[in-house]
């Protein structure tokens, strides 16, 4: 039996889900069971993440059911896994990615250019946001918090449009409400946007051979060079970080933003490289935008604690 920790959202559980059929297509005698844990992010939902501390409230009461061996896996959406894994655990299998675009979800059916000026945009995302603010500066930006369902119930109570990932929506059945997916040139992803993560003990030998099946060779490549820049750029503060990764052939092209969190600057790069040689590929860019500005964004943000109402 292989226990797998997850949230208790609709989305969590379908891929908690997905990764138990992934196993047992591999082992059809094999049974799984979810082991349910609410997390501090899924308790807190009145104030941004930024405000309550980012992508780690997602992931600690799972890692925590991990170590105490609560569970024997975990399977986490890759964009809430930090950039640095807690001790003694893994990340030991990265599944096929789904969509990485972002998805506009509108009244109306509107696309973004049909969106009335002042139109009030929800996202609990500051990434988004910011890119909002560059692509249409007239939008009012308010924070939405809460799981996909909830996000979309906020079209019938004022809100003109919401910005989700289009994989969430996808594997929910809910594309239909997608009415402009946004190109990654328009929005850059946030990074490991699409692809699920799981995780397991360093030591748990079996688990991790029961696991190994489920590898996604260009899904991992492209998710660590996103996470190697991530963990480059990473600093005390929440800011806007957006990357994506392409694999052709033996060859990885990664393009990354950081943004000010009112969209009125942003810096921008773009690397190429031997797939195989990912993490470097992704510090290296990293590097190369704190030197191009990303570094003055970074300080600018210290000691900040932004909400996303409009600047």
């Amino acid at each position: 039996m292989i226990r797998i920790a997850t949230r208790r959202s609709a989305l969590a559980k379908w891929q908690a889900h997905h990764v138990a059929g992934l196993l047992r297509a591999e082992d059809p005698g094999l049974e799984t069971v979810l082991h349910e844990v609410v997390t501090k992010g899924d308790k807190i939902l009145e104030v941004p993440l930024a405000q309550v501390g980012g992508k780690g409230l997602f992931v600690k009461e799972i890692e925590d059911a991990l170590l105490s061996e609560a569970a024997e896996i975990a399977v986490h959406s890759m964009k809430d896994l930090p950039a640095l894994l807690a001790d003694g655990l893994t990340l030991a299998a990265v599944p096929d990615r789904e969509d990485p675009r972002d998805a506009l979800c509108a009244r109306g059916g509107l696309g973004l250019d049909g969106l009335p000026r002042g139109a009030r945009v929800g996202t609990s995302s500051l990434r988004r946001a910011a890119q909002l603010r560059a692509l249409r500066p007239d939008l009012q930006i308010e924070a939405v918090r809460g799981n996909v369902e909830t996000r979309l119930k906020k079209l019938e109570q004022g809100l003109d449009a919401v910005v989700l990932a289009a994989a969430g929506l996808r594997r929910l059945g809910l594309q239909d409400r997608v009415t402009q997916l946004f190109s990654v040139e328009e929005m850059v992803p946030a990074v490991g946007q699409g692809a699920l993560a799981i995780q397991a003990r360093q030591g748990d030998s079996d688990t991790l051979r029961r696991l190994t099946p489920l590898e996604h060779r260009e899904t991992r490549q492209r998710t660590d060079a996103e996470r190697a820049l991530l963990r480059t750029l990473e600093g005390g503060c929440q800011v806007p970080i957006a990357a994506h990764a392409v694999v052709a052939g033996d060859r990885l092209t990664l393009r990354a933003l950081v943004a000010a969190i009112d969209g009125t600057r942003a810096v921008r790069g773009e690397r190429s490289g031997l797939a195989a040689e990912a993490n470097a590929l992704g510090e290296a860019l990293g590097e190369e935008l704190l030197g191009k500005g990303a570094a003055e964004i970074l300080r600018a943000c210290e000691g900040v604690l932004p909400g996303l109402s409009p600047p």
